[in-house]
């Protein structure tokens, strides 16, 4: 009996140990999953912030290029009110161009075409365009404004431009006062 009861005991020992060594590698692998987990957390934190901080700086790029963008439109349109302003001189002096060369006077028409010319230079110095409109062109509602319709006078200027009222500028690529134009139709 008593060698059963050894090779009871021994039976036993054998089986707690192996349940002991796998409870180890259960606790083991448990140990690191759980290790493997917080890597797997620190991975992940990680991607995180390198995602909020590539966004982030792509922002501030985007800004970046936003704000001088801006401040360069924002030089090429400074003098846009002073211009808009000088506008109805410009045309006021254009009217009175038009009366003075009817006149027989030619020192005078002389002087004021150099004061005339001198002013439309400056304001083209400063970035002045005319729109070009003509008589004839397509009516196009992007750079002209229709004041009013008229009857066509011949069948090819209907929904052309009949006459041009008030002339149109821009300053660099933006259209600061629209031409005023009669359609016919």
């Amino acid at each position: 009996m008593s060698q059963e009861n050894s090779e009871n005991a021994e039976k036993d020992l054998t089986q707690e140990n192996v349940i002991n060594e796998s409870e180890e590698t259960v606790n083991e692998g448990i140990a690191s999953a759980e290790e493997l987990t917080q890597e797997e957390k620190l991975k992940e934190e990680l991607a995180k912030e390198k995602d909020k901080f590539l966004r982030l700086f792509a922002e501030f790029e985007n800004y970046k290029k936003r704000t001088s963008k801006e401040r360069i439109d924002l030089f090429k349109t400074a003098n846009q009110e002073v211009l808009q302003a000088m506008l109805p001189v410009l045309d006021d002096f254009d009217r009175a161009m038009a009366q003075i060369s009817k006149t027989e006077d030619e020192v005078m028409l002389k002087g004021v075409e150099l004061i005339h010319n001198k002013l439309k230079d400056t304001l083209v110095s400063k970035g002045l365009e005319l729109v070009d409109i003509k008589i004839g062109d397509d009516f196009n509602a992007d750079y002209a404004e229709a004041i009013t319709q008229i009857p066509a006078p011949s069948e090819d200027l209907k929904g052309k431009v009949v006459d041009v009222v008030e002339k149109g500028y821009k300053l660099g690529e933006k259209i600061i006062r629209f031409p005023k134009v009669v359609i016919g139709n």
